[in-house]
Protein backbone atom coordinates (compact mmCIF):
# COMPACT_ATOMS: atom_id res chain seq x y z
CA UNK A 1 0.00 0.00 0.00
CA UNK A 2 2.38 2.36 -1.14
CA UNK A 3 -0.15 5.76 -1.73
CA UNK A 4 0.42 8.87 -2.87
CA UNK A 5 -0.44 10.93 0.24
CA UNK A 6 -2.90 12.54 -1.61
CA UNK A 7 -5.76 10.23 -0.97
CA UNK A 8 -7.33 8.75 2.33
CA UNK A 9 -5.36 5.34 1.51
CA UNK A 10 -2.00 7.13 1.39
CA UNK A 11 -2.69 8.64 5.16
CA UNK A 12 0.69 7.67 7.61
CA UNK A 13 -1.56 6.12 9.58
CA UNK A 14 -3.12 3.39 6.87
CA UNK A 15 0.36 2.92 5.86
CA UNK A 16 1.68 1.80 9.55
CA UNK A 17 -1.71 -0.72 9.80
CA UNK A 18 -1.24 -2.12 6.58
CA UNK A 19 2.10 -2.67 6.56
CA UNK A 20 2.23 -3.62 10.39
CA UNK A 21 4.43 -0.47 11.55
CA UNK A 22 2.29 0.24 14.38
CA UNK A 23 4.66 2.18 16.15
CA UNK A 24 5.60 4.33 13.49
CA UNK A 25 8.89 3.74 12.98
CA UNK A 26 9.64 2.54 9.04
CA UNK A 27 8.92 3.55 5.68
CA UNK A 28 5.21 3.60 6.26
CA UNK A 29 5.33 7.05 7.74
CA UNK A 30 7.98 7.73 4.93
CA UNK A 31 6.19 10.86 3.11
CA UNK A 32 7.28 10.74 -0.68
CA UNK A 33 9.24 13.94 -0.80
CA UNK A 34 11.33 12.14 1.96
CA UNK A 35 11.52 8.76 -0.23
CA UNK A 36 12.64 10.26 -3.48
CA UNK A 37 15.43 13.03 -1.89
CA UNK A 38 18.69 12.07 -2.15
CA UNK A 39 21.60 13.14 -0.02
CA UNK A 40 24.41 15.93 -2.31
CA UNK A 41 27.07 13.24 -1.21
CA UNK A 42 25.43 10.84 -4.12
CA UNK A 43 25.02 13.62 -6.73
CA UNK A 44 28.78 14.44 -6.22
CA UNK A 45 31.00 14.55 -9.54
CA UNK A 46 34.22 13.99 -7.36
CA UNK A 47 35.45 13.27 -3.40
CA UNK A 48 38.55 15.43 -2.82
CA UNK A 49 40.22 14.70 0.53
CA UNK A 50 40.98 17.72 2.88
CA UNK A 51 41.37 18.94 5.95
CA UNK A 52 39.26 21.14 8.67
CA UNK A 53 40.57 24.80 8.52
CA UNK A 54 39.37 25.80 12.15
CA UNK A 55 41.83 24.21 14.09
CA UNK A 56 45.00 22.92 14.75
CA UNK A 57 43.74 19.58 15.10
CA UNK A 58 43.59 18.82 11.71
CA UNK A 59 40.39 16.85 11.10
CA UNK A 60 40.37 15.23 7.79
CA UNK A 61 37.21 16.27 5.81
CA UNK A 62 35.31 14.34 2.29
CA UNK A 63 34.67 17.69 0.37
CA UNK A 64 32.22 16.77 -2.13
CA UNK A 65 32.38 18.30 -5.55
CA UNK A 66 29.63 18.78 -8.10
CA UNK A 67 29.94 20.90 -11.39
CA UNK A 68 33.12 22.41 -9.92
CA UNK A 69 31.54 23.56 -6.64
CA UNK A 70 31.26 22.46 -3.37
CA UNK A 71 28.18 20.66 -2.25
CA UNK A 72 28.91 18.54 0.79
CA UNK A 73 31.77 18.30 3.71
CA UNK A 74 31.57 15.45 6.12
CA UNK A 75 34.11 13.82 8.68
CA UNK A 76 36.80 11.87 6.50
CA UNK A 77 36.75 7.97 8.13
CA UNK A 78 40.13 7.25 6.91
CA UNK A 79 41.85 10.20 8.84
CA UNK A 80 43.13 8.59 11.46
CA UNK A 81 42.50 12.35 13.63
CA UNK A 82 39.21 12.60 13.25
CA UNK A 83 38.28 8.43 12.16
CA UNK A 84 35.11 10.55 10.02
CA UNK A 85 34.20 13.23 13.09
CA UNK A 86 33.81 16.43 12.97
CA UNK A 87 33.30 19.37 15.45
CA UNK A 88 29.92 21.83 14.97
CA UNK A 89 32.65 24.12 13.11
CA UNK A 90 34.14 21.61 11.34
CA UNK A 91 30.66 20.27 10.27
CA UNK A 92 29.59 23.70 9.16
CA UNK A 93 32.86 24.45 6.88
CA UNK A 94 30.36 24.43 3.93
CA UNK A 95 28.92 27.20 4.86
CA UNK A 96 32.22 29.36 4.77
CA UNK A 97 32.97 27.67 1.32
CA UNK A 98 29.65 28.65 -0.16
CA UNK A 99 28.47 32.12 2.10
CA UNK A 100 27.02 34.72 -0.15
CA UNK A 101 28.86 36.89 2.86
CA UNK A 102 32.63 35.65 2.23
CA UNK A 103 34.80 37.78 1.72
CA UNK A 104 36.82 36.82 -1.80
CA UNK A 105 38.72 40.26 -2.37
CA UNK A 106 41.28 41.92 -0.99
CA UNK A 107 40.47 45.34 0.95
CA UNK A 108 42.45 47.51 2.25
CA UNK A 109 41.81 51.50 4.09
CA UNK A 110 44.56 53.41 4.32
CA UNK A 111 45.74 55.28 7.83
CA UNK A 112 42.88 58.00 8.42
CA UNK A 113 40.39 56.91 5.21
CA UNK A 114 36.75 56.04 6.19
CA UNK A 115 35.98 53.88 3.20
CA UNK A 116 37.93 50.59 2.26
CA UNK A 117 39.19 49.96 -1.43
CA UNK A 118 39.71 47.33 -3.26
CA UNK A 119 43.43 46.34 -4.28
CA UNK A 120 44.81 43.32 -6.02
CA UNK A 121 46.20 40.77 -4.35
CA UNK A 122 50.17 41.10 -5.51
CA UNK A 123 49.90 45.25 -4.16
CA UNK A 124 48.42 43.71 -1.05
CA UNK A 125 51.41 41.09 -0.33
CA UNK A 126 54.19 43.85 -1.78
CA UNK A 127 52.69 46.29 1.10
CA UNK A 128 53.05 44.03 3.75
CA UNK A 129 56.49 42.73 2.64
CA UNK A 130 57.27 46.05 2.31
CA UNK A 131 56.36 47.10 5.88
CA UNK A 132 57.56 44.02 7.55
CA UNK A 133 61.18 44.70 6.30
CA UNK A 134 61.16 48.56 7.12
CA UNK A 135 59.92 47.90 10.87
CA UNK A 136 62.91 45.25 10.97
CA UNK A 137 65.34 47.99 9.65
CA UNK A 138 63.70 50.78 11.99
CA UNK A 139 63.79 48.32 14.86
CA UNK A 140 66.92 45.50 14.42
CA UNK A 141 68.79 45.28 17.71
CA UNK A 142 72.39 43.88 16.60
CA UNK A 143 73.83 44.44 20.53
CA UNK A 144 72.19 44.55 23.63
CA UNK A 145 72.76 47.59 26.40
CA UNK A 146 75.40 45.22 27.86
CA UNK A 147 77.17 44.87 24.17
CA UNK A 148 76.04 41.29 23.58
CA UNK A 149 75.18 39.88 20.14
CA UNK A 150 71.21 39.51 20.15
CA UNK A 151 70.30 39.80 16.24
CA UNK A 152 66.75 40.76 16.77
CA UNK A 153 63.69 43.61 16.27
CA UNK A 154 61.55 43.71 18.80
CA UNK A 155 59.92 45.69 16.18
CA UNK A 156 57.68 42.58 14.71
CA UNK A 157 55.42 40.03 17.34
CA UNK A 158 53.08 37.37 15.69
CA UNK A 159 50.23 36.14 17.77
CA UNK A 160 49.17 33.07 15.39
CA UNK A 161 45.06 31.34 15.81
CA UNK A 162 44.29 28.02 16.00
CA UNK A 163 42.69 28.02 12.49
CA UNK A 164 46.33 27.10 11.26
CA UNK A 165 47.49 24.30 10.67
CA UNK A 166 51.23 22.57 11.87
CA UNK A 167 52.87 23.35 8.36
CA UNK A 168 51.26 27.37 8.19
CA UNK A 169 52.70 27.23 11.96
CA UNK A 170 55.95 25.80 11.12
CA UNK A 171 56.60 27.88 8.50
CA UNK A 172 55.55 31.21 10.07
CA UNK A 173 57.65 30.07 13.33
CA UNK A 174 60.62 29.71 10.93
CA UNK A 175 59.95 33.21 9.33
CA UNK A 176 59.79 35.01 12.20
CA UNK A 177 62.54 33.52 13.46
CA UNK A 178 65.43 33.82 10.75
CA UNK A 179 64.01 37.36 10.83
CA UNK A 180 64.71 38.09 13.50
CA UNK A 181 61.59 38.46 15.49
CA UNK A 182 61.28 37.00 19.26
CA UNK A 183 58.15 37.92 20.08
CA UNK A 184 56.32 34.54 18.52
CA UNK A 185 52.79 33.40 20.35
CA UNK A 186 50.15 31.59 19.24
CA UNK A 187 46.70 31.62 20.99
CA UNK A 188 46.83 27.56 21.51
CA UNK A 189 49.45 28.92 24.85
CA UNK A 190 47.62 31.30 26.18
Amino acid sequence: MAGNGSSFLGWPVLRQLASGDLLGRGAAVTSRRTRETEPRTSTADRVVQSVCPYCAVGCGQRVFVKDEKVVQIEGDPDSPVSRGRLCPKGAASEQLVNSPSRQTEVLYRAPGATEWQRIDRDTAIDMIAERYLESRRNTWQELDDKGRRVRRTMGIASLGGATLDNEENYLMKKLYTATGAIQIENQARI
